[in-house]
């Protein structure tokens, strides 16, 4: 299968698992430290190819996510779950199997930072998506269903408000 935008991985190993899977070009950001001429890469990159962010789910990787989403408007964002990308002793995109690899990629999400929608903490707290014991369960399901990466109470908020969810959204969902 061919990937027309060029996907950015943290790394070499992620580089040569998506290689091994598909017919596709990626960029490494070599870790959290992004230099400027890796982010204007990226950037130009954006305007004629697209991009999809592909990053580990974990710490590191989010933080690398955000520095170029807010940098770089309507890049495609891909996740996997944590679960299905760790093996006892690390988590990364090179430890997903082919089948998590393609669902994520099938299923990636276009954060625009200029729209915004109304939600607040307020309605997250209202919902039980923070606040109270089930939060993270119930956050976790939101995420999983909304496909957008596993994420504390802020980080959703931030990532559903650029999705233009309302709380009617996030009610319906909730429910099934």
């Amino acid at each position: 299968m061919k990937i027309k935008e060029v996907i950015v991985v943290e790394g070499k190993n992620d580089t040569n698992v998506l290689k091994s899977y598909f017919d596709c070009d990626t960029i490494e950001t070599q870790g959290t430290h992004l230099s400027e001429m890796t982010l204007r890469l990226i950037e130009e990159t954006n305007k004629t190819r697209g991009i999809i962010i592909f990053t580990d789910p974990d710490s590191p990787g989010e933080k690398i996510r955000m520095t170029i989403n807010q940098r770089i408007n309507g890049c495609k964002n891909a996740f996997v779950p944590k679960e299905k990308s760790r093996t006892s002793k690390k988590v990364g995109i090179e430890h997903a199997d082919k089948e998590t690899i393609e669902i994520a990629l099938s299923q990636v999400v276009t954060f625009d930072k200029n729209i915004q929608s109304d939600l607040t903490m307020n309605d997250f707290f209202e919902l039980g998506l923070t606040g109270a014991p089930e939060s993270k369960d119930m956050r976790k399901k939101l995420t999983t269903k909304l496909g957008i990466g596993e994420s504390n109470a802020k980080t959703l908020l931030n990532r559903c408000k650029m999705l233009e969810l309302k709380r009617q959204d996030l009610e319906i969902l909730l429910k099934r």
